[in-house]
């Protein structure tokens, strides 16, 4: 029997379906499916299709408005993507956390994107802000992806955005060692984030995001730069 196109619909119909989950991983309000549709630029009835099969993998649930969300079963199988540094940076993401009673998160990069991939809330203190894994956003973006940037040589940079500016951001977390944003990837959050750095592996990010803290940045930034040498220090 001859296989498929790679063209055809059947892959049409799971690249439409992995985009609708990588749309709701960087939502932070609930989507209606017709707001899906739109995303997704299909009827309304090819949405309601995509939906169903996704929700019979437990990949989207719908609350009892009808709007979507992420479901429990891409966190089972978030487990298992790059488990030896999930293992190592659960812990001091934990930790980080509950020092500075903040939302801690590691970040990795894919091309041009940022991906969260864990992230740890403190157990007490006011309420925080979540950052679920699987959330995306642009590397050109937010303090992790500078941070990611400032790992990276200018030559490699210059390369991945096809011969844009490097933001002077960059220079500045290279230099101080970490790096601020305010209000571009989450309106009202400031972000801050270090790069992490472990021999054999793409650079990734340690962040933290915050509407108000007592701390300045400057203890923020060292005290995630620690916890990113013990990540490192973990995986070897």
């Amino acid at each position: 029997m001859a296989d498929r196109p790679v063209n055809g619909p059947a892959s049409q119909t799971l690249s439409r379906g992995i985009r609708l989950l990588e749309i709701l991983a960087g939502q932070t309000e609930p989507m209606s499916i017709a707001t899906a549709a739109a995303q997704l630029g299909v009827h309304r009835s090819i949405a309601y299709r995509i939906v169903r099969t996704l929700e019979d993998h437990s990949l989207v649930e719908r609350d009892d408005a009808g709007n979507l969300h992420l479901a429990a079963g891409l966190a089972a199988l978030a487990q298992h993507v790059a488990k030896d540094l999930q293992a190592a940076a659960r812990p001091e993401l934990g930790a980080v956390a509950d020092d500075l009673g903040m939302t801690a998160f590691l970040v990795v990069l894919e091309n041009t994107t940022c991906i969260t991939l864990l992230s740890a809330e403190p157990r007490e203190g006011p309420g925080t802000v979540s950052r679920r894994p699987g959330a995306r956003h642009p590397l050109e973006k937010g303090a992790s992806g500078v941070a990611i940037q400032s790992a990276m040589s200018d030559a490699e940079l210059t390369a991945l955005f096809e011969g844009r500016g490097i933001r002077p951001e960059v220079g500045l977390a290279r230099s101080r060692g970490y790096t601020v944003s305010r209000n571009e990837v989450i309106e009202g959050l400031t972000g801050v984030s270090v790069p992490l750095i472990a021999p054999g592996r793409p650079p990734a990010a340690v962040s933290v995001v915050y509407i108000a803290t007592p701390f300045d940045n400057e203890t923020i930034g060292a005290r995630l730069r620690q916890a990113a040498a013990a990540i490192a220090a973990r995986l070897g």
